[in-house]
């Protein structure tokens, strides 16, 4: 749970990344020419969707670094990284369904690299459920 707690960090700091390095970094990490454009006239849009998106995946490392009992428990833990691990691995299966894709965002290699950072993330959050399952069903010490 420790490398998806990582790996989310530093995707959640990738997204803030472009919301600072501007339309050259949506471009460059295959956002799409719309984003870009969005960013170069002012548009507070692209922004806001990467920050919504940041403050997810940021999500995702603390649920990660709780289950791995770093940080202190999190509610509906157990749901929270089945949850995680399906939406992951649902996003990397989105690589073969091309039609649910932005024209602009149908990159072979956007889809490529986007899809198979989703799935070794989901692949990661998975497998470190699937480990620390048992772990995770008693009650964090100090409830009733």
């Amino acid at each position: 749970m420790i490398a998806a707690g990582w790996m989310s960090v530093a995707a959640s700091a990738l997204h803030v990344a472009c919301i600072f390095g501007g339309p050259d970094w949506y471009r460059f990490f295959g956002a799409g020419e719309a984003m870009a454009r969005a960013t170069e006239r002012g548009s507070p849009v692209p922004a806001i969707m990467t920050a919504v998106i940041a403050t997810i995946l940021a999500g995702w490392a603390a649920y990660a670094f709780s289950a791995a009992g770093t940080i202190m428990r999190l509610p509906l833990i157990r749901t929270a990284l089945l949850a995680i691990a399906i939406v992951l691995l649902a996003r990397a299966a989105l690589a073969f369904v091309p039609s649910a894709w932005a024209p602009e965002n149908r990159t072979a290699s956007f889809m490529f690299w986007s899809s198979f950072a989703c799935l070794v993330m989901g692949v990661v959050f998975a497998v470190g459920t699937w480990r620390a399952w048992p772990a995770l069903r008693s009650e964090p010490a100090g409830t009733s």
